[in-house]
């Protein structure tokens, strides 16, 4: 039977008994009280009619006729009340000699003996109804007995029936499933050996028959995966052996799991003293691992020695997480952490292309500027006159190489700069200088570039500011680089504001505003970038792309900070801060 229609008999079981008991229970009470009523409404009335009438003969002398008429109705409900044996006979008698006592009256005759009749008459009523109340008191309590003896008697077998089937019910119903319970605990624990047996023929049967083939399926993937997991543990075991990187990994509680030969040589330790230690243990004897678990700690490319050589490495932390047991359906992305590995990626090789490109571009650049510095001044001696006149389209063609020449120049210059910062050879002549020398220097410079646009500068340099602590040729091609900008993205006779202030932490700021068309904030952080150029016509200037980055290198070299602000439509202020001497 299955474990519904078990639960149906159950509950219909305890429904039957329940109404049983409740029937007899109405059934013995509906007849006691029947039983009651009758012999309280019968008896009791003829004893009220009998009061009625032995009322008035008790009043002494004749009765007059309205005390007659209640006699008479009294005898006559009583007539019509006759339920017990022999009552009839009394009230048969009790009606003759209530007609004779009219009689008498009537003729004024004596009407005791008359009364004695009656009051004996009456006497034999309520005598029969007296007895008659005792036998029916008698016969109710005996039912009311026998049905207290039954209803008990049927209570205590219900109850009987009810807690056996309390305590053994839910046994039926649990016991399978506790074994079931105890079943997946452990399937969870990957004994897949165990299986359930239950005998009997419902839902649980087919219950533990799924669950006996879920465990031997398991048994079998279980069996058939672990070699797969094997090769490819094997297999990740040799790349991570033979990759060029240095790789560690951890687990949850920060215990090293592996380490790969090259971070063996890079650590100096052996494998087999590392692997299962903890962090701080090997933390607290290596400085190099200390480093590298420093989380706190943003460190740059590292510079270590790999089998006597000079070697790059740039770190990298990666966390290696599962799924969450309890993630949901919304939230299947959540991941729980089950440890990391440090990745210690060798960039040796980009370093030394970046020093070969570095060291091209300043060999290409000190050997370019020889001839260029020949080829203007063999334009100088073109344009002198001692040496003969040149014609309108020849000065022309001059002009223009020259200024091609005066171009090359700059880009040439700019190169090797860049190479000196790339390279570390950039020297700076610090020295405690007035910012007013090199605004004058600087404004000075560049103001003949100014009149041809008939741009005007605007200087704002008070005389309290301090002296800063800087390298006054570079700060001074920095804001030049600055205020050429400026005229190039400014419109014809606008102006241009150069100013100088105090700024906190004991820092001065120069600083070269325009008016010219902005720049838009999505290239604002790449503008110091090397080579990068505002994209559009509007910014299509002559440029290498160079000069902010280079004024940025210059910048940071001397401890300051380099910035820029701009809106569309409200021009670009450029500039930099240095520190006080």
């Amino acid at each position: 039977m299955s474990i519904k229609n078990n639960l149906r008999a159950g509950i219909g079981f305890l429904f039957l008994i329940a109404l049983l008991s409740s029937g007899l229970s109405a059934y013995y009470l509906n007849r006691l009280s029947n039983e009651t009523k009758a012999f309280l409404r019968d008896n009791y009335g003829s004893l009220v009619f009998i009061e009625n009438i032995n009322e008035v003969l008790d009043i002494p002398g004749a009765p007059n006729d309205s005390q007659l008429n209640i006699i008479e109705s009294n005898i006559r409900a009583e007539e019509h009340n006759i339920t017990e044996p022999g009552e009839k006979a009394f009230a048969d008698s009790l009606r003759a000699d209530f007609n004779r006592f009219n009689k008498a009256l009537q003729k004024s005759l004596p009407l005791d003996g008359l009364r004695y009749k009656m009051k004996k008459s009456i006497h034999g009523i309520v005598r029969v109804n007296m007895q008659a109340i005792e036998q029916k008191n008698n016969k109710a309590n005996y039912t009311a007995s026998r049905a207290i003896i039954i209803v008990a008697l049927i209570d205590s077998f219900c109850f009987f029936i009810t807690l056996l089937f309390v305590i053994r019910f839910p046994v039926y119903i649990t016991k399978p499933i506790k074994e079931l319970n105890e079943g997946i605990e452990e399937i969870s624990n990957k004994n897949y050996d165990k299986r359930l047996l239950f005998t009997s023929k419902n839902e649980f049967r087919s219950l533990s028959e799924a669950f006996n083939q879920m465990a031997a399926k398991l048994f079998a993937y279980e069996n058939s995966s672990q070699a797969k997991i094997k090769q490819e543990k094997l297999r990740v075991e040799t790349i991570v052996k033979n990759v060029t990187d240095a790789i560690i990994g951890f687990d949850e509680n920060e215990l090293i799991l592996f380490i790969n030969p090259i971070a063996v040589k890079l650590l100096g330790v052996e494998e087999k003293d590392i692997i299962g230690s903890t962090t701080e243990e090997v933390a607290s004897q290596n400085d190099l691992f200390r480093t590298l678990t420093d989380k706190t700690e943003d460190l740059n490319d590292l510079k270590l020695y790999l089998d006597g050589e000079l070697s790059y490495f740039t770190k990298e932390l990666f966390e290696i997480g599962v799924p969450n047991e309890d993630s949901t359906e919304e939230n299947k992305s959540s991941l729980k952490r089950k440890g990391y590995f440090i990745l210690l990626k060798n960039i040796t090789r980009f370093y030394k292309l970046d020093e070969a490109k570095t060291n091209f571009i300043a060999t290409i650049s000190h050997e370019l500027k020889t001839p260029i510095s020949s080829l203007k001044m063999s334009l100088k001696l073109m344009e002198d006159k001692r040496y003969g006149t040149v014609t309108k389209f020849q000065k022309e063609l001059i002009n223009n190489i020259n200024d091609d020449s005066n171009r090359l120049l700059k880009i040439t210059s700019e190169l090797l700069d860049m190479g000196q910062v790339e390279t570390g050879k950039l020297l700076l002549n610090f020295g405690s200088t007035d910012p007013k020398n090199i605004i004058n220097y600087t404004c000075g410079a560049i103001r003949f570039i100014a009149e041809q646009k008939e741009i005007t500068l605007n200087i704002k340099c008070p005389k309290n500011l301090p002296e800063v602590w800087a390298d006054p040729d570079k700060t001074a091609w920095v804001l030049i680089n600055f205020l050429t900008n400026a005229i190039k993205y400014s419109p014809q006779s606008s102006s241009i504001d150069v100013t100088v202030k105090k700024s906190p932490l004991a820092k001065v700021e120069f600083s070269v505003k325009d008016s010219g068309k902005g720049i838009d904030e999505i290239y604002l952080p790449r503008i110091f970038e090397r080579y990068f150029k505002v994209p559009g016509s509007e910014f299509s200037v002559p440029g290498t792309g160079l000069g902010l980055a280079i004024a940025k290198d210059f910048i940071e070299a001397q401890g300051g900070e380099i910035g820029v602000e701009s809106k569309i439509g409200e021009g670009s202020r450029f500039y930099f801060l240095l520190p006080a001497s």
